[in-house]
């Protein structure tokens, strides 16, 4: 049975004076799952965000949370959303306790309610240490995790991270990814924009990406993989002296496909299914070759990105778009 959906958008269109910053966006997240929505500088997430996060009206189309419409039902909206932006919004002349007490206080929790509620965010978020240290003392990625404890301070069933890692070293993403996998662990809903194509993969059970307002493509991760068409087949011989005869092999088990070597004493081809991986295992020892690799891989959302848009995740917005049908 299909999850009932918690964010859902139709038709989503706002312009910006001759700016076209949402074309018709149409979106839907089942309850306790992660969307992951890509797209470059200008593509129109944030936009998408704010309107579902009852921060700006749409000039066209619907959008609902948990039922409730982002308009007509703002207020109620707010009562079951969080959101992180893309910058720290909390009081950095505040220490990290009093700014989860605050929001606390405007969310209605409380006094008690307020500081038990922040007691339990810091040592989630492993702040107590500094909880009573002004904000403007903290490193980047510990304003990143007061700023997320914040907008969980009401207990939401719907999170809107904004990415949500942007300045943050490789480890502290990986601290805040764990944070998401927690919240959908414990049945929240996620939407998450995001410009690095790994966090939507590592993070996202489907994804959209959205260029220049409009959504050009919606699946799986594994499933956008597919877009590029095929699969790889990378294979290190134990012994460079078999490369000539591994590159024969490779070559007959993918009809005929070149194999190249894509890094020193490595080789890959293009496959069309999965068995050519066992077939490759049979005929390596059958010539009695030993390998120290062996993989086979769908491509990476990177690859995806660029044949879909005709440029990476980071390139300016003016690039003309590549046209493709999904």
């Amino acid at each position: 049975m299909t999850a009932e959906p918690m964010i859902e958008a139709e038709g989503l269109v706002k312009h910006f004076g001759a700016t076209k910053a949402l074309q018709g966006v149409d979106l839907v997240v089942p309850r306790g799952t992660v969307l992951g929505v890509l797209g470059p500088n200008g593509a129109g997430k944030t936009t998408a965000v704010r309107i579902l996060s009852t921060l700006l009206a749409p000039d066209a189309g619907t959008a609902r949370i948990g039922g409730f419409d982002v308009v007509r039902d703002a207020e109620r909206v707010r009562q079951s959303i969080g959101l992180t932006g893309q910058y720290a919004s909390v009081d950095e002349d505040l220490t990290g306790r009093q700014n989860l007490e605050l929001f606390g206080t405007l969310l209605e929790l409380g006094r008690t309610g307020s500081r038990r509620r922040a007691v339990e965010l810091l040592e989630w978020f492993d702040l107590s240490d500094a909880a009573d240290r002004p904000a403007k003392t903290y490193s980047g990625g510990m304003r990143r995790r007061l700023d997320l404890a914040a907008s969980l301070v009401g207990s939401p069933d719907v999170i809107f991270l904004d990415e949500p890692t942007t300045g943050l070293d490789p480890a502290k993403r990986e601290d805040m990814w764990d944070v998401v996998r927690s919240l959908v662990g414990n049945g929240s809903t996620v939407l998450l924009t995001t410009q690095y194509l790994e966090e939507a993969d590592a993070l996202a059970d489907a994804i959209t990406v959205i260029d220049h307002g409009r959504v050009i493509a919606h699946d799986t991760p594994e499933g956008l993989k597919r877009v590029v068409g095929g699969q790889t087949l990378e294979v290190r011989p134990a012994d460079p002296a078999n490369l000539a005869r591994t590159a024969q092999i490779l070559s007959e088990v993918s009809s005929g496909a070149q194999a190249d070597e894509i890094r020193k004493g490595v080789l890959a081809v293009p496959v069309g299914n999965d068995a050519a991986l066992t077939e490759s295992v049979a005929r390596f020892a059958a010539a009695r070759i030993s390998v120290t690799e062996l993989s086979l891989h769908l491509p990476s959302l990177d690859e995806v990105f660029f044949s879909l848009t005709g440029r990476t995740a980071s390139a300016d917005d003016t690039t003309k778009i590549k046209e493709v049908a999904v």
